[in-house]
């Protein structure tokens, strides 16, 4: 699997959270929109999938246990039109503004989950998300590694996704890991089972030298 290679942001900053189920990402997502609006930052803290009307929607088909099995590019394709209204009604604006954009999920789960986890050719896949998000890749990804058994013993209920074999939630974790070492420059990949504050200390880090370039 090739890293995504989109365009970087003309203003503003991206800055996505990656890995698989109960790895901590909508956490440190949160921590590091509090400690840069400490810092005096415009900052957009998101999600995917679901955080417009039409993806909500979108959400509740491809995460209620209740829609059953679903085609692979069927569900690849409820993703991507989830990224798409995204990037078009959330992302897109909030740069433009000048914003820090913190997203939780973005391409990479697609890649990971629909490419390596379900088999989808990974070619085929990143042309139909490079479509969709219109080439917008970010400017520094958060990877939290977690192996997966741990990160879903922390489920009591699991959704659509959640409730996959651990094989599947296994490879997924091997296409992030795979994504990361083909761009290391814009990849940052930390241990997720590492004490809470650490983590935030090396994602400030990382960040700080992105707002300190464009802030």
């Amino acid at each position: 699997m090739t890293s995504y290679p989109g365009q970087h942001t003309d203003s503003g900053v991206f800055v996505c959270f990656e890995g698989g189920e109960g790895a901590g990402k909508s956490t440190q997502a949160r921590l590091l929109a509090e400690w840069l609006r400490g810092q005096d930052h415009d900052v957009l803290l998101t999600f995917e999938p679901g955080d417009t009307p039409v993806g909500q929607d979108i959400r509740r088909i491809v995460l209620d246990p209740a829609t059953g099995h679903l085609a692979d590019r069927t569900e690849a394709l409820l993703y991507a039109a989830d990224k798409a209204e995204h990037v078009e009604k959330v992302v897109r604006p909030a740069l433009a503004a000048g914003a820090v954009v913190i997203t939780d999920r973005y391409v990479d789960t697609s890649l990971a989950y629909q490419g390596t986890g379900r088999g989808i050719d990974a070619a085929e896949l990143e042309h139909v998300l490079r479509w969709a998000t219109g080439d917008l890749r970010p400017d520094v990804t958060v990877v939290l590694d977690l192996q997966p058994e741990h990160g879903l013993a922390r489920f009591e209920e699991r959704d659509r996704i959640e409730g996959e074999s651990l094989g599947f939630h296994q490879r997924a974790r091997q296409g992030f890991l795979d994504l990361a070492a083909a761009d290391p420059d814009h990849y940052v990949v930390l241990d997720a089972r590492r004490p809470q504050d650490e983590l935030a200390a090396d994602i400030r880090d990382r960040v700080a030298a992105l707002v300190g370039v464009r802030g």
